[in-house]
């Protein structure tokens, strides 16, 4: 997530029963998770990896044994923190700089200009800004050829253009300069990148056909329960099927048929509605109300300019104009605020966004076990203090067969567009209760969800209104989940909370929570069950053990967990997006790994990180100043690791990673991918 963030506590106004209280409850009776059943006779698909959720359930709830755990060993020396402007590895590993915001993609684009005079049409076909989620895809079994496909969250405008300043800009009712604003568009988005290794060094392929950019004003088509709905019915697609643009594009998924998965995360405040508002308008954020009466970056300002084309700034204006729909934009963000589909490996392909998955901040796009005859389920996070986690299962049951289709979008089409949607609520005694979002579906107040909309349509649109309904447990900032190939239990960051106000006591020692945590569960015998533990707290290593619950050392403390993935050997890898004083005065944003189906007591139970096997738990990346950690892709070999770093202050200075500007001087910041390799070239972390 950008450091730009918004304060979404005005935006969920339920009382549902905090997460807070329930996780007091669960601290009084600890439990250890109960394992799961191997699943790794089920990673033959090789470079799509399959993740698992555990369909075991038991009465005695979280003592079962691991019957299957990763073999991998953590082979290198937790790393200390650092505060350079350079990134930090682990001995016998190197840094390499890819890909860096502004990289032409084909000879449409001009080269990188330092001054920053590069101009939309430059962008356009260019690394968009703020690289976040990504995800390889292999083109050969060597692993030294793939399609990198990466997120560009947000855009900075002082670095964007040319003697920007920040004060003047943000004074005025209008922006004035189209370009700069086709520009700021044209910066957010998707980026998919054909790269080859050659000498031990990634290299962008340039020119290759298979290079592309989606962006912010991208045609895209609408999918799922409100395509062809009075929804979605606009000046710019009268039949409701088309959306333009995706935006804040922060999290990431990918799908057993080999398709990107992209989310949209903090969408609502580019957006503006200062008029007739609706409720899930008001529920979202969408700007208009309070102070915030603008959209983001004001681009609804330039509607009307002679050189506009098809309302393209006119559509972030959501005020109601016309007659009906057909005459204004009212429904445009209704298109927005989705997983986006995107199949990298064909030319021109069309992305689609999967409504049927909720319509909220999306944050990660998950997916679970995969069984011959069984739903295929995906888990995301709602982004947002005081939010939601949601799961879709799919209608259509898992065929082997779709893990290679002929066309990829369709076989989407199969799994994404008709199931279920559920919202989590996390019980006091360390269960977990799936609330379905359906017209049937019992609300708190006893009447059915039929009662507050007339069609699951309206549903979808107004996701997180239906969540409060029913009972869901608000969060401390659902962010990314990951499922362990292994074990089978799925781990999501919850990042912090520094709204929570409640008085302190013995169980519920982290108000205030600056620092954030990581949960995981287990799924039951029924797609409404689960069990659940909190797998590991950040905390500062110096903090009392009220605050320090894990133990955490100063070779591993962190604060924010946002950033999570794991690798087929079991290997979880956990980055931060940090944003308590008291971490950031010890390291800048980091990764971490640790192998949690090793980490059992001493009759083979699993267990959560603690003061008893702090080894466990592993630095093993430090980013530059300023900046945040944040996306995750692993070569099938495991020899090259991608992760990207989002808002550096001065860096990169070189194509090393790992070289900081000398004293005294200043690099025009860029966010970038940075590969890293093991200097023997053998496998990374082990």
């Amino acid at each position: 997530m950008s450091k730009e963030t918004f304060d979404p506590t005005r935006y969920n106004t339920s009382n549902n029963k905090t997460f807070e209280d329930v996780l007091q409850a669960n601290l009084q009776r600890r439990s250890i998770l109960k394992g799961g059943l191997g699943v790794s006779a089920m990673t033959a698909l090789g470079a799509f990896g399959l993740a698992g959720c555990n369909s075991s359930s038991s009465t005695e709830g979280t003592t079962a044994k691991v019957a299957d755990r990763s073999q991998a060993v953590l082979n290198f020396d937790s790393i200390p923190g650092s505060l350079t402007d350079a990134v930090s590895i682990p001995s016998g590993y190197t840094a390499q700089v890819l890909v860096p915001w502004g990289t032409p993609l084909n000879a449409n684009g001009n080269v990188w200009k330092n001054d920053g005079t590069n101009d939309s049409t430059d962008q356009l076909n260019a690394l968009g800004m703020h690289h976040d989620g990504m995800h390889f895809f292999p083109l050969n079994e060597a692993s030294t050829d793939g399609l990198l496909c990466i997120n560009h969250e947000y855009i900075d405008q002082q670095a964007l253009h040319p003697n920007w300043d920040k004060d003047t800009e943000r004074a005025k009712e209008v922006r004035t300069d189209i370009d700069e604003i086709r520009k700021e568009i044209n910066a957010h988005g998707i980026s998919v990148v054909r790269i080859q290794l050659e000498n031990n060094q990634w290299k962008l392929i340039d020119n290759d056909p298979l290079n592309r950019r989606y962006t912010g004003a991208t045609v895209m088509d609408l999918s799922g329960p409100i395509a062809h709905s009075e929804l979605t019915v606009t000046r710019f697609s009268p039949d409701g099927s088309q959306a333009r643009g995706t935006l804040n594009n922060c999290g990431n998924g990918y799908t057993p048929w080999g398709t990107y998965l992209t989310c949209e995360e903090n969408w609502p405040g580019y957006f503006t509605n200062t008029g007739t508002r609706t409720e899930e308008q008001d529920r979202i954020g969408i700007s208009g109300a309070g102070k915030y009466l603008q959209g983001r970056y004001k681009w609804e300002t330039l509607a009307g300019h002679d050189e506009e084309r098809l309302d393209e700034f006119a559509r972030f204006n959501l005020a109601p104009t016309g007659s009906s729909s057909l005459d204004d934009y009212r429904n445009e963000a209704n298109g927005h605020g989705y997983i986006v589909e995107i199949d990298p490996y064909t030319k021109n392909s069309r992305a689609k966004k999967r409504t049927a998955l909720g319509r909220f901040r999306h944050e990660g796009c998950t997916f679970g076990k995969l069984e011959e005859g069984k739903p295929v389920v995906f888990y995301s996070g709602h982004d947002s203090r005081f939010e939601y986690l949601y799961k879709f299962e799919s209608k259509a049951l898992w065929d082997p067969a779709d893990a290679s289709p002929s066309n990829r979008l369709l076989t989407g089409d199969k799994y994404m567009d008709e199931g279920t949607l559920y919202v989590a609520r996390f019980n006091e005694d360390s269960t977990g209760t799936w609330l379905p979002l359906t017209l049937d579906s019992i609300t708190r107040s006893g009447d059915t969800l039929a009662s507050h909309f007339n069609s699951l349509a309206e549903i979808i649109v107004n996701t997180a209104g239906a969540a409060d309904l029913v009972g869901a447990t608000p969060m401390d900032r659902p962010e990314w989940a990951a499922v362990d190939p292994y074990t089978g239990s799925v781990y999501l960051t919850l990042t912090n909370n520094t709204k929570r106000k409640d008085s302190t006591n013995p169980a519920n020692p982290r108000l205030n929570n600056k620092f954030g945590h990581i949960i995981r569960w287990d799924e039951g015998e029924k797609p409404t069950e689960f069990d659940w533990d909190i797998f590991v707290f950040g905390s500062p290593s110096n903090s009392d053990e009220k605050t320090n619950r894990s133990g955490l050392t100063d070779l591993n403390q962190f604060a924010s967990p946002d950033g999570l993935a794991f690798d087929q050997r079991g290997i979880m890898w956990i980055q931060t997006d940090n944003g308590a004083d008291e971490v950031e005065e010890y390291t800048n944003d980091q990764m971490l790994a640790v192998v949690p189906s090793q980490l059992l007591d001493s009759d083979d139970n699993q267990t959560v990180v603690s003061s008893a096997n702090q080894a466990d738990l592993k630095r093993f990346f430090v980013g530059p100043n300023g900046c945040e950690v944040t996306g995750f892709t692993i070569s099938p070999d495991y020899t090259s690791l991608f992760v990207n770093i989002q808002h550096p202050s001065n860096w990169p200075y070189s194509d090393n990673a790992a070289e900081a500007a000398p004293n005294g001087t200043e690099v025009r910041p860029r966010s970038s991918t940075v590969v890293i390799r093991r200097e023997d070239g053998g496998e990374i972390g082990v």
